[in-house]
């Protein structure tokens, strides 16, 4: 195998494919890449045995080949030539000699029938939408997810596929978020499938604010997005994600009206003596007003006060402040509405006008 290729071409790829790349693997030949020549094709391919990502380039001329050379070395390599280099890759029996002008590197390769791929996805469900629908969907839920936790299907994120509608969930057992986008394209049946936490990264990193549409194949076992010369394939959960309607507020009874950036800024000061550990603040709901109050071990203690509108009896739920956060930072509007029943009860916190997007937090006992 040999080929040469601008500098600038190659970096493109081997920067989509690195972050599936660990830097300590169980197997050797995981920290490889796989590079595949055609007669006008480049492949770049690597994985974690749980996410794949797989690049195609146009690349005329050179010898057809295939091996496996370590992935990062590749990159660093790459990313310090200068920019208008031409970059030879030249394959010489268990080594590959990379020249570029006067620089001349020679790394070692494993055999690329020994590195595992991902099957072609048989979908249940294949459909299109935007790349910056997608993209919304992943950034206004994806927080939530638990992070290492026994209850191994809240460790991903839910992607659930209805008639003209995707939604996205995601909990970690205190809060939840959930986001939804119209599809125009009519599913089949109700399909849910549940992205470890690494693929739901990986995708997000991938994908931009355009327009382009991204294909999504969705089958028993993996799921497959493909978008402008990339193909992210990941391993789902399998599991049986809660019922997370169940735990959705309904948007009726007592709720605060809030300047969204003010109860922010307000929530953040309140939380610094908050118990670095728990992180509980005591919402206070009045007529006209929102307090916020916060203490620590230390005695310490704070109060901010919010303008607000309130039509409800005045009442105090405790709640951490870091998922509270978490939730209005993940809403666009500048007023959001804080829908609450009781002191046992969760919030429901959304935006005042649009309703694609809402936010659950669970009461704290303070």
């Amino acid at each position: 195998m040999e080929f040469q290729i601008e500098r600038a071409t190659l970096l493109r790829p081997l920067q989509a494919i690195i972050g599936v790349v660990e830097r300590r693997q169980t197997l050797p030949i995981l920290a490889n890449v796989l590079i595949e020549k055609t007669d006008d094709r480049l492949c770049l391919t690597a994985t974690d045995l749980e996410v794949e990502l797989k690049t195609d380039t146009p690349l005329e001329g050179g010898q057809p080949g295939q091996v496996t050379m370590p992935a990062r070395k590749l990159m660093d390599i790459v990313r310090n030539l200068p920019d208008d280099a031409v970059v030879n890759l030249r394959q010489e029996q268990e080594r590959i000699v990379v020249k570029a002008g006067p620089s001349r590197f020679s790394l070692a390769t494993l055999p690329a029938e020994d590195f595992p791929t991902a099957d072609d996805v048989e979908p249940a469900q294949r459909f299109s939408l935007p790349q910056s629908q997608l993209k919304w969907l992943i950034e206004k839920s994806h927080f939530a997810m638990a992070l290492q936790d026994v209850r191994y299907y809240l460790n991903g994120l839910l992607l659930e596929l209805e008639p003209r509608q995707l939604r996205a969930v995601a909990t970690d057992g205190h809060r939840l978020a959930l986001a939804a986008v119209p599809s125009t394209e009519e599913a089949v049946e109700t399909t849910q499938v549940i992205v470890p936490r690494k693929g739901i990264q990986e995708m997000l990193r991938l994908l931009d604010d355009d327009e382009e549409p991204v294909e999504l194949d969705l089958g028993p076992g993996h799921i497959q997005v493909t978008l402008s010369g990339i193909r992210f394939t990941s391993k789902l959960i399998d599991g049986r994600f809660p019922d997370y309607q169940r735990v959705i507020p309904a948007e009726e009874g007592s709720f605060a009206v809030v300047d969204r950036e003010t109860l922010r800024k307000a929530l953040v000061r309140a939380s610094i003596l908050s118990n670095e550990k728990y992180r509980g603040v005591r919402f206070g709901f009045e007529a006209d007003q929102l307090r916020i109050q916060s203490n620590n071990p230390e005695q310490e203690e704070a109060e901010e006060q919010v303008p607000a509108s309130f039509n409800g009896e005045a009442m105090e739920i405790g709640f951490n402040a870091s998922y509270m956060l978490d939730a209005l930072a993940a809403i666009d509007e500048n007023t959001v509405q804080l829908y609450v029943r009781d002191a046992n009860s969760s919030a429901l916190i959304l935006g005042e006008t649009l309703r694609d997007a809402r936010y659950v937090v669970m009461p704290m006992r303070l």
